[in-house]
């Protein structure tokens, strides 16, 4: 879907393409945002930012959103916009806008501060999964590439069978925040092979984004040192590395069967 297979991922209020821009070098693509698409969403990171959190927030979104497109066009990053709404026309609209520019959009599964869990976005979208799916349809007809970011160990949640929903619903990739529990990269994987695997959390260089390859991803995202350029290059160089066929796979080595694409 990109390459090189890494990605800087999105951290609210701070992703935008000039955050992008700066990671051109070492990455393949940049998910930016979250963006709150609808009132709802924009209340409750109106909220956030009054105690403090970073939050983009603008009176236009969608304006806002063809002005980070139009600002990294001349790159080759691949650029997806990461999403939160409470209904399902706005999603319409910016997987329109975003097809328009050749970039993706992400629908946000993933946030869990509650002023965004109480308007129905973020990882309630894991357990309304139908509310889930109506979004990823709804996107993927706009025939912009459509992606859905997830979150690990929410309780009652089980990603491998969530996965092979979203894919039949016309998802493109998933992008795993896998928490302190990588090998449910491994479970999704398995269960949703069609979908290119996205793995997040705790990327910072050779020994983490070879623990997620092992374990199957198709691409690791780095989250918080995305700013950094020298964990960046430790990232690019352990992925370069996976992909050319120099790495070793410390499973074998033990005797153990990881999955491994």
């Amino acid at each position: 879907m990109f390459d090189p297979r890494v990605a800087v991922a999105s951290l609210s209020g701070e992703s935008d393409a000039e955050w992008a821009r700066h990671a051109v070098p070492h990455v393949g693509a940049a998910f930016l945002g979250g963006v709150a698409l609808d009132e709802p969403a924009q209340e409750a990171a109106r909220a956030l930012v009054a105690r403090g959190r970073s939050e983009f927030l603008t009176d236009d979104p969608l304006a806002f959103v063809e002005e980070q497109l139009v600002a990294l066009a001349d790159t080759d990053v691949f650029a997806a916009v990461n999403v939160r709404s409470t209904t399902v026309d706005p999603i319409r609209d910016v997987a329109a806008l975003c097809a328009d520019h050749d970039a993706g959009v992400e629908i946000n599964a993933h946030c869990r501060q509650d002023e965004l869990c109480a308007v129905g976005c973020g990882e309630t979208l894991l357990r309304d999964t139908d509310r889930l799916v109506e979004y990823v349809t709804t996107a993927a007809d706009s025939e912009a590439p459509v992606g859905v970011k997830v979150r690990a160990e929410v309780g009652g949640v089980l990603l491998s069978e969530l996965a092979p929903r979203l894919a039949a619903a016309g998802a493109s990739w998933i992008h795993v925040d896998a928490m302190d529990t990588e090998s449910v990269v491994a479970d999704v994987v398995a269960a949703a092979p069609d979908l290119f695997v996205v793995a997040n959390n705790g990327v910072r260089g050779r020994e983490t984004a070879h623990e997620y390859l092992r374990y199957g991803a198709d691409a690791v995202s780095v989250g918080r040192p995305s700013d950094d350029p020298v964990v960046l290059r430790r990232v690019r160089a352990a992925v370069d590395e996976w992909f050319d066929g120099d790495a070793t796979d410390p499973s074998r080595d033990a005797g153990r069967e990881v999955p491994h694409r």
